[in-house]
């Protein structure tokens, strides 16, 4: 089955990290590139960061530069998100989505997206 899942979202102080994880399923990641994106309440839904086999990392979200990276497992199908230094401006549902080959800004060139994970900044 073709899905991705993500996990790792909790409550977090300010100044504190989250590993988000995405289980990617029935998708070579080497043809895949995998972004991140998020959706605070309220507000449009945002490319954060993506990574491509091809391509390497893109950064879409200026806000997350030095404090967030991705990386991939791509024996075990997994694409992390390492967040570190998380403020309140980083609460929001994320979201990992595939899509081959090319790491874009825009989530409509996603094909696929998983359920989300609730992260919450928040003392």
């Amino acid at each position: 089955q073709v899905q991705l899942v993500e996990s790792g979202g909790d409550l977090v102080d300010p100044g504190g990290s989250l590993r988000l994880a995405c289980v990617v399923s029935g998708l070579p990641l080497d043809d895949y590139a995998i972004g991140w994106f998020r959706q605070a309440p309220g507000k449009e839904r945002e490319a954060v960061i993506c990574i491509s086999s091809s391509y390497g990392v893109t950064t879409f979200a200026d806000s997350v530069r030095g404090r967030f990276t991705i990386s991939t497992d791509n024996a075990n199908n997994m694409v992390y998100l390492q967040m570190n230094s998380l403020k309140s401006d980083d609460t929001g549902v994320y979201y990992c989505a595939s899509n081959l080959k090319y790491c874009l800004g825009d989530g409509s060139q996603y094909d696929l997206w998983g359920q989300g994970t609730q992260v919450t900044v928040s003392s």
